[in-house]
């Protein structure tokens, strides 16, 4: 079936993936996967094999990637799943492995998954579409076979001004706070703010995004159907609804530890920086960062207590090549177009700061308590007697110094030193 349309009946003889599916699937028509009324140029058969492929490969399994360029994906699928599919051999791994390929594949149904996400009101993109983001090519053999998509925006045009924002799941107060800030900064200037739907960092980094009505996209390591963690059930699905939810794994399936390190490079190469706000040394969002800058987008951190745990990835992550931020219009003068530039920061002006150089000097000539003569103030500031008394009486007008008899001191209001 499509992405969108009327499930088709099978053709006679084929039960899910076996023996010769692939060959069955490159001659059926339809299956398109784009979003609604958008024409794609992927063949129907290729569409459908990729399908396939996201229940029978592990996400980032580059010997599968390497196959799927040497053969198609439906030639790979009939590899797979007829031990007399050709002259071809897949003998670039043992039997045993082998062979859990080919379990998986018996199980495989495409059209039901195609289904299950149409149901949702979602889609399967692959490399084609017009709406593959084609930055995840960077990825090579590791890239995705394709991408399970709930949400009714253009992932493509989406990808082009995104930035990642991750931390910590157990992130202090301080993170989250900072993650909200960095999300709802990035969608006033609009940016896409993309993360993983994780507890902490990423959560905040969402909300503030959903907060300011703007872009954001959740990168799942689990079937865009299946809510993780539970307790984000509804900001998943305001994601959903205002954003995009989107995995490699087809519907159904569930989270493991390695697939939620392999959905960090996805994340990565989605974007065009990584942000890290909280993080230990071994966080998984540190694997998101060297991911990033392995792909030669842009790494970012914010910077937290010394003494934290939880900040000490961050600190050296800032020691390396990440570039220290502390809002968002500090990430998009990195990563936006010429000319998006961060405020220039400084402190406040004082209003000795706008004196010239003589009278800051006749000033700063007169002693913090009591008075000085006008020879004792000239001598100090390096100047005339004449000139130190006509600076004198100009301070005096702005408020600066008072006359004390025959002397000059600081004023009241100035003796703390402003």
């Amino acid at each position: 079936m499509d992405g969108r349309g009327p499930r088709r009946a099978r053709p006679a003889g084929i039960a899910r993936c076996g023996p010769g599916a692939g060959a069955a699937y490159r001659r059926r028509p339809g299956c398109g996967g784009g979003r609604s009324g958008v024409m794609t140029s992927v063949a129907a058969g290729e569409r459908l094999a990729r399908a396939a492929l996201t229940r029978i490969l592990e996400p980032g399994d580059e010997c599968g990637g390497r196959w799927l360029r040497r053969y198609g994906a439906a030639r790979l699928l009939e590899l797979l799943t007829s031990p007399d599919a050709g002259p071809e051999r897949l003998t670039e791994i043992g039997e045993r492995r082998l062979g859990g390929y080919r379990i998986r594949a018996t199980t495989a149904d495409p059209e039901r998954d195609l289904a299950a996400v149409s149901a949702l009101g979602g889609r399967f993109v692959c490399p084609g579409d017009r709406e593959w983001p084609s930055q995840l090519d960077d990825l090579e053999a590791a890239a995705p076979i394709g991408l399970w998509v709930r949400g009714a925006a253009d992932l493509r045009l989406w990808s082009l001004r995104s930035v990642a924002v991750v931390g910590a799941r157990a992130c202090t107060p301080y993170g989250a706070h900072m993650a909200a800030s960095l999300g709802s900064g990035l969608a006033e200037r609009g940016w896409v703010v993309t993360s993983g739907a994780a507890f902490g960092v990423d959560g905040a980094a969402h909300r503030g995004a959903l907060a300011a009505d703007g872009a954001t996209v959740a990168v799942l390591a689990c079937g865009v159907d299946v809510v993780y963690p539970r307790g984000h059930t509804e900001l998943i699905g305001r994601i959903a609804e205002q954003g995009l939810v989107i995995g490699e794994l087809p519907p159904g399936d569930h989270p493991t530890r390695s697939r939620f390190v392999l959905r960090n490079r996805v994340i990565a190469a989605l974007t065009r920086g990584t942000v890290v706000v909280e993080a230990e040394y071994r966080s998984g969002s540190l694997v998101t960062a060297r991911d990033a800058r392995r792909l030669g987008r842009f790494t970012m951190g914010v910077p937290g207590p010394a003494t934290s745990g939880l900040s000490a990835g961050v600190h050296e992550l800032l020691r390396g090549e990440g570039v220290l931020v502390t809002d968002a219009a500090e990430v998009v003068e990195l990563v936006g177009d010429m000319g998006e530039l961060a405020p220039l920061r400084r402190g406040p002006v004082l209003p000795r700061d706008l004196l010239d150089p003589v009278s800051a000097r006749v000033l700063e000539a007169l002693p913090a308590r009591g008075a000085s003569r006008g020879p004792e103030i000239a001598r100090g500031a390096g100047t005339t007697t004449d000139e130190a008394l006509g600076r004198l009486y100009e301070l005096h007008s702005l408020g600066f110094v008072e006359r004390r008899g025959d002397g000059w001191q600081l004023a009241a209001a100035r003796r703390g030193g402003t």
